[in-house]
């Protein structure tokens, strides 16, 4: 099945995506100007990295769970779900963290990579999620608008969405395409 036709979807993170993970998060980096230090453990030793980031780990002082999103054998992206809020958390930062690599934006995948992690939060017992986006990042806001998000103000800089998850998978669609 060529690529562009297999489904999307949510994996934790693994060795078996080496080159396509450090090929798309280079070309985000280029792409936005922004050092790609960050990634010379992965380039040191993979699997030690991706060991790193499965399973549930404390990041921001709450248990996180990174998964990448994936289409075939191809990296499109990463999404970090925090369980619960802080306080600072719920000003900025929210439950959920996504970005799609500079190669597969402007397709749609933000959308349905935001919908599968909304229904993680959901198969974790989340009744909804606070989701937050720079304000001038008018694509995000789109893609949360476009999953549920609905406006709650600014803090600490940042736009406010909550979504509730009381309708369920069903109606999220986290396919390719």
């Amino acid at each position: 099945m060529p690529f562009e036709h297999a489904p999307c979807r949510l994996v934790q993170p693994t060795a078996a995506l080496r080159e396509s993970f450090l090929a798309g998060e280079l070309a985000d980096c280029r792409a936005e100007g922004t050092s790609a230090a960050w990634l010379a453990p992965a380039f040191a030793d993979f699997r030690a990295f991706v060991a790193g980031r499965r399973g549930v780990h404390v990041r921001w002082g709450v248990p996180t769970t990174t998964f990448w999103y994936v289409a075939g054998g191809h990296y499109l992206g990463t999404l970090i779900l925090r369980h619960r809020l802080t306080a600072a958390l719920a000003d900025a930062g929210g439950h959920v963290g996504y970005h799609v690599v500079a190669p597969w934006r402007r397709r749609g995948h933000a959308t349905r990579m935001l919908a599968a992690g909304l229904d993680e939060c959901a198969r974790r017992g989340l009744a909804r999620v606070l989701v937050t986006c720079a304000p001038g990042n008018e694509a995000s806001r789109r893609v949360v608008l476009a999953n549920g998000g609905v406006p709650a103000g600014r803090k600490r800089g940042e736009d406010r969405f909550w979504i509730a998850l009381d309708d369920g998978p069903a109606s999220r669609k986290s396919r390719c395409g």
